[in-house]
């Protein structure tokens, strides 16, 4: 497969074009000119994190909102952050209980700027396109719903009633409901997804594609087929006070900033931190407390004790290595390192497990993780003495052929001492968007498990479809090949966030129908079906009054609390709704008499609490218990070393070291995030931490690497992925030299998205493989 030039630029900053020919876009060179590197700074946060939040918070909202904002944000009677899922303590809380890149969620949702019906006079869909997504995010909220009609150029005005009944037409007029897709981010709060998989499966489908099918999906699969559940099994508490902590394939300093807050914690009690990274971040090197004035003035602390920069997916071969070391403690000294009534009460598989570690030799496990035996060994070591271990990780561990396998060696690790459902230890997969988690306790996924299915059909009186529905990857084939007529997406950025990016574009130019709740316009608004209609609905921040009074909304965080989140600025405009709302409205309009509900009920938001209660494993007396200060955590059984797995116990598994092949001129490319945006969404051109400003248009190199291949610092270069015989390129990147291992490369996505071939994916979870791509790096024809 290959892509013609056009088309690879356009994807390059994920703005392809659909088959409906929305116009072009923009050159990229000028970005390429503007990126300027500086020194990488030497500690995180502190003083300069401060003034970035003050400068982007008063810019987007003014001081005013932006004070009423910081004050209610995180604190038990506030709004829940619209950015990440870390946890809040559930004790006392400082009054300004947010990072750097919450205040920028914040005020980019809680913005000043208004997109009208009057901008998309002026606009037509060829001239947006042609704007970065930096640009369309910046234009700021939505304010009523548009529509764009079968040949229309630009958006036009619409009202709420014939918005629902055109979805509704569209919908009803399918010849199958599995010709329909119900996508949902995981900023949707707990009770819009329930509602919105409630109205997906009285519909007749499971096509409920997330976007926790492209991020920690391997976790879900790795945790529950070795746990039984696939959810972290710590508290805040627990990490604070664990004697060893891994971070594995993440970067706190930007994607959870407040993770570092426990990390000082953890570290003041005496936590020993062990880094596991190709890049180096700042982040877990030095950290400064923002809210802790003395700490500021300081030379901050070092959080990491030591930092493996192992090679890009070389984390089983190191995992082994570390696991080989505890074992051959225990060999040396029989009984006294491993736990051994853990592993004859509770596991299974160890024999199988341990047999396989002791055949695996040290040099292939240096070679593919790049990381010594003297460096593993002296890990190992330590996690041979630890008395209460966790491990965290996120996508780095994920996002691979062998992701479900990453997740499974973690597991491996800590069972040998008894690490789950003991004191200070235990798995935490860091969860991404804010609500991630809870999306799929209210069953946001295309393959819920019959328990639920079950409650869910006796409670509304209806038989809940059982096959199988389509995942992201499996979705965006189905809109490729047509079989896909309308696509319904609960906010998030289908388009920029998935794989294979021209692809995405092709099969949302098949479909009929396309809709969007959303806060903000996006590339995908721009690249749709014959028809798109574009829902504009109140941020976390707002208040949300329906006709029975002001109403409250939950999430759950990474580390399984549930708890309430209530707006308090005024809302953007008159003419938005509540996702709940406007979930309601297209429901009623096109599944409405079916089941035993009433949709215009749910505008009380108790009533969607009260039946999931009854539905929602763990979840009895929801309103009750979401109403105590700070919520409750949901269960995970594992914590009290109870597993739900075919064999009732926790699970060994045997999983080998995948060697990758590179031809001499390739290299493995991880996707990143830049330090000022949250997945999908821009807040600026800078990664600070990583010395980059203007521009993301980079390729980060070894420099022995660039010197190898004849390039030269800064130089203009094009991308090309290989993947079974295909060829996917983009275009006009910048090198910059960079500590990362030999042959290991990291670009920013959303623009290197379009070199992750849709068939590379994680086996068994499908989550695309968006941090192993195996590319060439060669020179740019363009001339500056």
């Amino acid at each position: 497969m290959t892509t013609d030039g056009n088309n690879e630029r356009k994807a390059s900053n994920t703005d392809a074009t659909s088959a409906s020919d929305h116009g072009p876009v923009t050159d990229q060179i000028p970005e390429a000119l503007q990126v300027k590197v500086t020194a990488i700074p030497k500690v995180a946060t502190g003083i300069p994190a401060i003034l970035h939040s003050l400068a982007y918070g008063l810019s987007e909202m003014g001081p005013l909102r932006m004070t009423r904002a910081w004050l209610a944000v995180n604190q038990k009677t506030g709004f829940d952050c619209p950015s990440c899922a870390w946890a809040d303590p559930d004790g006392n809380r400082h009054p300004f209980e947010f990072c750097e890149n919450g205040a920028k969620a914040m005020a980019d949702e809680a913005t000043t700027s208004r997109i009208t019906p009057e901008f998309f006079a002026r606009y037509s869909i060829a001239e947006l396109s042609e704007q970065s997504d930096y640009w369309l995010n910046r234009q700021g909220r939505l304010t009523c719903p548009m529509i764009l009609r079968p040949g229309d150029t630009h958006y036009s005005p619409i009202s709420w009633d014939d918005a629902f009944k055109t979805i509704a037409k569209e919908l009803n007029q399918l010849g199958s409901p599995d010709e329909a897709v119900f996508y949902t981010s995981g900023k949707a709060t707990n009770e819009a997804a329930f509602l919105f998989q409630l109205f997906a499966r009285l519909y007749g489908t499971n096509n409920l594609p997330d976007c926790s099918n492209m991020c920690h999906e391997s976790s879900g699969w790795g945790l529950s087929q070795t746990l039984g559940v696939g959810k972290s099994t710590v508290t805040l508490n627990v990490l604070e006070h664990a004697d060893l902590i891994f971070s594995i394939g993440q970067n706190p300093g930007t994607n959870h900033p407040r993770m570092l807050t426990s990390l000082l914690a953890a570290k003041r009690n005496g936590a020993k931190i062990i880094d596991i990274n190709p890049l180096p971040e700042v982040g877990l090197l030095r950290f400064k407390h923002p809210q802790e004035p003395m700490h500021l003035l300081g030379s901050g602390t070092r959080l990491s004790d030591r930092l493996l920069q192992v090679r890009i997916n070389g984390d089983v071969a190191l995992l082994k290595g570390i696991i080989k070391t505890v074992l051959e403690a225990d060999d040396r000294s029989p009984g006294t390192v491993l736990d051994w009534n853990f592993i004859r009460d509770h596991t299974s598989g160890f024999e199988e497990f341990r047999q396989h570690v002791k055949s695996t030799e040290w040099e292939q496990i240096e070679v593919e993780s790049g990381i010594s035996r003297d460096r593993i060994v002296e890990i190992g070591e330590m996690a041979a003495k630890a008395t209460g271990t966790v491990i965290c990780w996120a996508m780095g561990l994920t996002q691979h052929r062998n992701g479900v396998e990453n997740v499974r060696e973690v597991v491996n690790l800590l069972l040998l001492r008894g690490n789950i459902g003991k004191p200070n230890s235990g798995v935490l997969c860091v969860r991404g968007h804010s609500n991630v988690q809870g999306d799929r306790t209210m069953g946001i996924w295309e393959q819920m498990d019959e328990g639920f299915l079950s409650r869910l059909g006796a409670e509304f009186k209806f038989d809940p479809p059982r096959r199988k529905g389509y995942d992201t990857v499996e979705a965006i084939r189905a809109m490729d090949a047509g079989r896909i007529k309308t696509f319904i997406s609960l906010g998030g950025n289908f388009l920029s966030a998935t794989p294979d990016t021209d692809v995405v574009a092709r099969g949302l130019g098949k479909c009929k129908l396309t809709a969007f709740i959303a806060t903000k316009l996006n590339r995908n608004h721009l690249i749709t079906g014959a028809t798109s209609v574009v829902l504009p609905c109140l941020g976390r921040t707002e208040v949300d009054l329906q006709v029975t009074g002001q109403q409250f909304t939950t999430v759950e965080d990474t580390l399984g609390v549930v708890s309430s989140s209530r707006g308090v600025l005024t809302p953007v405009s008159e003419h938005v709704k509540s996702e709940v709302a406007i979930i309601a409205g297209v429901a009623e309009a096109t599944v409405g008499g079916k089941g035993d509900l009433k949709w215009t009920n749910f505008l009380d938001y108790d009533q969607i609490r009260d039946r999931a209660s009854r539905v929602v494993a763990g979840f009895e007396k929801f309103n009750e218990r979401v109403r105590a200060p700070g919520g409750f955590y949901a269960p995970v059984a594992a914590k009290q070393r109870q597993f739900d797995t075919p064999t009732g116990k926790a699970n060994f598994t045997v999983n080998p070291i995948r060697p990758l092949q590179l031809a001499a001129d390739q290299y493995l490319m991880m996707t990143i995030r830049s330090h000022d945006q949250f997945n999908t969404t821009i807040y600026g051109l800078d990664d600070r931490y990583r010395g980059i400003h203007g521009g993301r248009r980079v390729i980060f190199m070894n420099r022995d690497d660039i010197t190898e291949a004849g390039l030269e610092e800064r130089q203009l270069v094009d991308l090309t992925s290989h993947f079974q015989g295909e060829r996917r390129t983009v275009r006009d990147f910048r090198v910059i030299p960079y500590d990362i291992p030999r042959r290991c490369t990291a670009t920013y996505y959303p623009e290197t998205n379009p070199l992750v071939a849709l068939g590379s994916v994680a086996e068994i979870s499908n989550t695309p493989a968006s941090k192993s791509v195996v590319i060439t790096v060669t020179r740019s024809d363009r001339r500056l």
